[in-house]
């Protein structure tokens, strides 16, 4: 999963810098460099914020939080998003200085990891979009992706099975690295620290990644296809009735959904392969890494996005948004009666959103 780079070189190649068995080829501008550090210094801040408070939100006050397995895959759809943030200092340090240990840090733990909670994230859209669809298509039934245990179960796998692979990578690559390349001068790629064995390995795992990524792909548009067609079909029955605007707010949700994974997602998988197979050829390799880099700060823009999912998705979320905002615009001097009773407000608020969530979906069953 190697990023291009070029490690302490200069727009001006220094040809004694390089060593003997280099192509011109090989040579990377790195003047982009500056802006791609500028971009991934403001999503970190951002991203940061964002994830932080949702975060804050979420696992703070748990309490007042109903559990139920669409807020247990916001949760982890949250840590995997807050994980990538944290991998953002390791990409940058790398385009700033010109130390091989830094380089072989982003190459080996810090691409690694990047993927890892990038494809956490993926399949725990996936997840979500699937339960949306059990709700609005099959209301009155509760199948495996609704229950609690189960989606605790299915979160667990699902990180067991990410983390195994990116441990295995790093094992892997501490075994079959290019032990030759000594200096920092001798490395433009994380490819350079790959051996014949390991490479064969990566693109194996490139393929495992995209197959991965187009079966969510695929879910997520069955999706929101059976479930469009399911609302239009209820509307249609009940064009006069009150609950043709949660119906169409729920078709709304279900789009923000599809659309954000796919302006975020979408792009790099259409220019990996290619960059991975293809970036040995000299007329292309320019173009295919800054092409890979872009689409990578649009796929890192997820972690900036996600919260509107966290918004739309969980009535919980939103009423202890609305209970904390409660509180602060009630933040006067008052006995300890008035305290209680507005501390009673706040819980029905929090309560009444599963109520909400039963009504919705009878709605979208007497359709």
């Amino acid at each position: 999963m190697g990023d291009l780079r070029g490690v302490g070189v200069t727009p001006s190649f220094n040809q004694s810098s390089v060593s003997n068995n280099s192509t011109p080829c090989e040579q990377v501008d790195t003047s982009g460099h500056v802006f791609f550090m500028v971009i991934y210094s403001l999503m970190f801040v951002v991203g940061l914020i964002l994830n932080g408070f949702t975060l804050k939100v979420y696992f703070c006050r748990p309490q007042q939080l109903t559990t139920s397995s669409m807020t247990i895959y916001l949760k982890n759809l949250a840590a995997a998003d807050l994980l990538i943030i944290l991998c953002l200092p390791i990409r940058i340090a790398d385009y700033v200085s010109s130390s091989i240990y830094i380089h072989q840090v982003f190459c080996s733990f810090g691409v690694a990891t990047f993927y890892m909670n990038m494809y956490a994230s993926i399949m725990f859209m996936g997840y979500i979009a699937a339960n949306r669809y059990l709700k609005i298509v099959h209301p009155l039934g509760t199948h495996i992706l609704q229950k609690v245990r189960p989606a605790h179960i299915i979160s667990t796998v699902t990180w067991v099975f990410l983390l195994a692979m990116t441990i295995t990578t790093n094992i892997l690559l501490f075994l079959m690295q290019n032990k030759e390349l000594t200096s920092v001068h001798n490395i433009r790629t994380c490819k350079d620290l790959y051996s014949d064995q390991f490479s064969l390995f990566n693109k194996i795992a490139h393929f495992g990644c995209a197959a991965i990524f187009l079966f969510v792909l695929a879910s997520l548009v069955f999706f929101y296809y059976s479930t469009s067609r399911r609302l239009s079909l209820a509307q249609q029955r009940q064009p006069a009735s009150s609950s043709n605007k949660k119906l169409a707010k729920s078709r709304r949700n279900m789009l923000v959904l599809v659309s954000v994974f796919c302006v975020c997602f979408v792009p790099y998988h259409l220019v990996r392969l290619p960059h991975t197979f293809l970036r040995s050829q000299c007329s292309l390799s320019q173009v295919l890494f800054y092409l890979k880099e872009l689409t990578i700060i649009v796929s890192t823009l997820n972690v900036c996005l996600d919260p509107l999912i966290y918004f739309i998705f969980s009535k919980a979320f939103r009423a202890q948004l609305g209970s904390r905002k409660l509180f602060r615009t009630t933040q006067v001097p008052m006995n300890e009666g008035n305290n209680k009773d507005e501390q009673r407000r706040a819980d029905e608020c929090c309560q009444n959103q599963q109520e909400d969530i039963e009504a919705e979906s009878s709605s979208v069953a007497s359709g």
